[in-house]
């Protein structure tokens, strides 16, 4: 006899099952307790013999045939509460891609280059017919070691940064030794700042040490970030590092060269985290230390230069003839400049003006408006810098492209500085525009570095989609017909 349902009782079909039981209908034979499942077939037995299936309602993931799962991952997997994911294996992170270069910092470089390469023409080929005859022999140097400059900064442009911090040690050491070897050239005047290549030229390995000092220092600040604020690691370390550079340019007498190594490190450290504060005691130890120093070793030029500086005009054939035939160029000037090439400063009157004084004949031949129109490319060519820094992937490539962006932009305002007697003279050159050809492959090397770093930056916020804005997508083109 057939039983009726119940209104409110589903069929047995539909029964939801207990947990880990499968729910029999009502008449169907249950298994005697204590008995064992039937043999298992031969697929499941040999490797595959610890797979076993999911069950219904259990957290338990189904495991194929052939998979194994040690203690150590079952405890870890099936801990307190379970929840927690089973763990991986360490999976190395993913690459950064690489994308275009900053464009604006492309252009202000070519155009500072551009530039530099026009005045140097005009400030030196007067120069260049007094001592070798030919007036275009400064220029065509220059223009050969500009064009050099411009390939290294294309291939700099697609070398991993990662690289430089690799071969940290073998950038800064190599630096160091070559800095050893110019001890061996000496000139005239005691100095030994390049090494004399036979057919080639001279070398200046300390213009390699001022990009040795910053990879040195953008590592140092990576590693020791979060110890910045403690004595020993955010100064102590970096002084240790500073210290063989600044010897050895001591050893050379090469006060630019040093004061450019003071500055571009303390100036890392202080961006890198260190406190302002540890800076003031040593700094004017050192500086007193240090003028004994040099006043005991034979740089009693310093002292004439000193006084050549607070009264330019009070013995101009002995000690200030430079900087005041400098003054008279600036002054003759005037507000547009008496034109380009029409300078008559550059005539000998301003010693080698295509070198460290190439500014004052900049202001003669353009004048205030020429002038301040150069420094504002050097202040775009700073803040697009900085915004590159601003932008990096990772700490290390922010402290390097802030390293060479204020390596430039403190060259550029001592040079003017002391064109302009704001300060004492010293033989500091100007980016992009003084001749020179280990300074320009080197400056145009760095850019380069920076324009390589620039491919990985973060977009920036003008670039951003606005809010409620959605980004814009690729545009998808339509499958081509395949032909059978």
């Amino acid at each position: 006899m057939q039983t009726r349902q119940t209104s409110g009782a589903r069929p047995a079909s539909h029964a939801a099952p207990s947990r880990g039981r499968v729910s029999h209908s009502r008449g169907a034979a249950r298994p005697a307790r204590g008995a064992r499942p039937a043999a298992r077939s031969a697929s499941q037995s040999g490797l595959h013999k610890k797979a076993a299936s999911s069950r219904p309602g259990s957290s338990r993931p189904a495991r194929t045939p052939g998979h194994t799962t040690s203690f150590k991952s079952k405890r870890h997997f099936f801990g307190r509460g379970g929840s927690r994911p089973a763990k991986e294996k360490a999976v190395s992170a993913p690459r950064i891609p690489r994308g275009r270069m900053d464009i604006s910092f492309f252009f202000l470089v070519i155009t500072l280059s551009a530039i530099g390469l026009i005045m140097v023409f005009s400030a030196s080929y007067a120069t260049s017919l007094h001592e070798t005859s030919n007036s275009l022999k400064i220029i065509q140097k220059q223009a050969f070691f500009v064009v050099g400059g411009l390939v290294l900064m294309f291939v700099a442009s697609y070398v991993p940064y990662q690289w430089y911090e690799k071969l940290r040690y073998f950038i800064y050491g190599g630096s160091a030794l070559l800095m050893v070897v110019a001890l061996f050239f000496k000139n005239d005047s005691g100095a030994s700042r390049w090494i004399v290549i036979p057919g080639l030229g001279t070398f200046q390995p300390s213009e390699m040490m001022k990009f040795g000092i910053i990879i040195m220092f953008a590592h140092l600040i990576s590693v020791n970030y979060r110890r910045m604020e403690r004595i020993r690691y955010g100064f102590f370390v970096f002084l240790a590092w500073l210290a063989i550079p600044l010897v050895l340019i001591v050893l050379q007498r090469h006060l630019s060269g040093m004061v450019l190594f003071v500055i571009i490190g303390f100036g890392m450290m202080f961006v890198g985290g260190s406190k302002i504060r540890w800076f003031i005691v040593p700094a004017a130890g050192v500086g007193v230390l240090g003028a004994l120093y040099l006043s005991f070793k034979g740089f009693d030029y310093l002292t004439v230069r000193f006084q050549s500086w607070l009264d330019p005009f009070s013995n101009i054939r002995d000690g200030s003839w430079q900087i005041c035939q400098s003054l008279y160029a600036i002054g003759s000037g005037g507000l547009l400049g008496v034109g380009l090439g029409n300078s008559t400063q550059k005539f000998l009157w301003v010693s080698e003006p295509q070198n460290d004084f190439i500014f004052c004949i900049v202001c003669e031949e353009l004048g205030l408006l020429g002038a301040v129109a150069i420094i504002l490319l050097f202040v775009l060519f700073v803040a697009s810098g900085i915004s590159i820094a601003m932008r990096a992937p990772d700490r290390f490539s922010s402290m390097v492209v802030t390293g060479i962006v204020m390596q430039f932009g403190v060259q550029a305002l001592l040079n003017i500085a002391v064109v302009c007697n704001a300060m004492p003279t010293t033989g500091i050159s100007l980016p992009f525009f003084s001749a020179g050809g280990t300074a320009t492959l080197m400056q145009l090397a760095q850019v380069g570095v920076v324009l390589g770093i620039s491919r990985y930056c973060r977009p920036s916020i003008s670039a951003l989609p606005e809010q409620g804005e959605e980004s814009p997508q690729p545009e998808k083109t339509p499958a081509s017909p395949q032909i059978h």
